[in-house]
């Protein structure tokens, strides 16, 4: 990366790292049930909510139970199911027009990121009417308040529940992009363990290692906290803890319940301190060939890790020691060593792979170029990298 180009990344980056202390995060507040969700609505003088989930978790009758409370507390219900895996702009136009047509005054996402992201971008566009989603892509595009925000995770790993950020893809050019504003961080949060407990083995494992991505990003970045490296600690020792757990014993109500815990922690570390290359990339692959987040994530992070290479020892070794892979003697780049193959062991014990098979090497410069530019220079990593330094990740981990 040519000096002036890396010279304003890292103006950038520390500028925000400044502004931290005064810049309006703050924290969902817990609800503990479904009635205290009602009670909550009400209070806040809501009459009609829309409701935004996507076919399956409904078709599984995970969401009938809140339906059915909300419906009979005199609310008035709308059900937008139509969500898909990487939410479009379409979507989010759809999830629209319900929410003018009845009236709706507040929004309940339900289900993993990708309702979240949903709801999230619909509330963008109900306080900015005028203004498409690509016009608010980046930093502080939406500007205003958007409807009371209330999510109910059904995974334990995206951490959208605690975000700002809300990430679309567009229907037309298949280009993945985030939006990312303070109005967009849910009001409430409804964190229950159950609604996860028939979850595929493959989506608690990619989730999983989504939400283990989060935390190691934000740790290793540049613009921490004590508290984001605190809230990325205990979640990275909580998915160690946990996780393989989960995906062998779907029904481990402990387990789950540390993992939704993990997955909110992680989501308040990545709010402040933010991502890096492993979630640029992941997001070039869901927009170009609808690679499932998560299951990108897991497998691109042991490849970035080991490219970060001297740059990232001595974290990775305080990680290692605070989870008890290794102890204060060991050296950091042992530490390192140690540190990386647990999260590639952890992916041949979940059975995701190594490999991502829809990749195109023809595809490679481009979508190298579209994560170079969402990287660049918003996310504080540890070393600065051009798109075609990137093209090697795609490479490797490319099917021959």
């Amino acid at each position: 990366m040519n000096i002036l180009k890396k010279f304003y990344c890292r103006a950038f980056q520390i500028c925000f790292r400044v502004a931290l202390p005064i810049l309006p995060y703050r924290e969902p507040k817990l609800l503990k049930n479904y009635n205290d969700l009602v009670d909550t609505l009400k209070s806040t003088g809501k009459q009609s909510v829309l409701f935004v989930t996507d076919k399956s978790i409904r078709a599984l009758g995970l969401t009938k139970n809140l339906e059915d409370v909300i419906s009979n507390s005199g609310l008035h219900l709308t059900v937008y199911d139509g969500t898909v895996a990487n939410p479009t702009t379409n979507n989010v136009d759809e999830a629209l027009a319900l929410y003018k047509k009845n009236s709706c005054d507040c929004i309940i996402a339900f289900g993993g990121g990708s309702a979240m992201d949903c709801a999230k971008a619909t509330g963008a566009r109900v306080a900015r009417p005028n203004k498409s989603l690509g016009k608010m892509k980046g930093v502080l595009k939406v500007g205003k308040k958007i409807p009371l925000l209330i999510a109910i995770p059904t995974t334990a790993g995206t951490g959208s529940e605690t975000t700002l950020a809300s990430v679309i893809t567009d229907s037309e050019t298949r280009h993945k992009y985030a939006i990312n504003d303070f109005n967009l961080i849910p009001n409430y949060a409804l964190l229950d363990a159950g609604l996860t407990v028939g979850l595929p083995k493959f989506i608690t494992a990619t989730t999983g290692m989504d939400a283990l991505t989060h935390a190691i990003e934000a740790y290793i970045g540049r613009s921490t906290t004590k508290q984001t490296r605190e809230n990325a600690l205990t979640a990275i020792k909580l998915i160690f803890e946990n996780l393989e757990i989960a995906y062998n014993d779907g029904k481990n109500i402990s387990a789950r319940e540390n993992m939704l815990k993990a997955s909110y922690l992680a989501g308040l570390a990545f709010t402040k301190s933010y991502v890096g290359y492993v979630h640029a990339i992941a997001h070039s692959l869901g927009g170009k060939y609808n690679v499932p987040h998560g299951f990108a994530n897991a497998v691109i992070l042991p490849y970035v890790l080991k490219k970060f290479g001297k740059s990232i020892y001595k974290k990775l070794w305080k990680i290692a020691v605070y989870t008890g892979l290794c102890n204060k003697e060991t050296s950091f780049e042992r530490a390192t060593e140690i540190f990386i193959q647990k999260i590639e062991t952890m992916n041949k014990n979940m059975q995701i792979g190594t490999k991502i098979g829809e990749i195109k090497e023809e595809d490679i410069p481009s979508l190298a170029q579209t994560a170079e530019r969402e990287a660049n220079p918003l996310y504080p990593v540890p070393v600065l990298w051009t798109a075609k330094q990137l093209e090697d990740i795609y490479f490797e981990i490319k099917k021959d």
